[in-house]
């Protein structure tokens, strides 16, 4: 199963650590927060982690 990609501005389906494509930053997400800009166009968010809750599974 691939992970979950979302673009700059779009709400997280999840709760999760996300990491920002092509590096090794990684940010924690809540569920229905919008996802933080990006350095440069084109690189989304990527689910690394889902939290061990309820909105962790989404």
């Amino acid at each position: 199963m691939t992970a979950k990609r979302i673009r700059p501005g779009q709400t997280a389906p999840a709760s999760a650590q996300y990491r920002l494509t092509g590096t090794r930053h990684e940010i924690t997400l809540p569920k229905g927060r919008p996802a933080p800009p990006t350095p440069r166009k084109g690189q989304t968010w990527q689910i690394v982690d889902r939290t061990n809750n309820k909105s962790g599974k989404g």
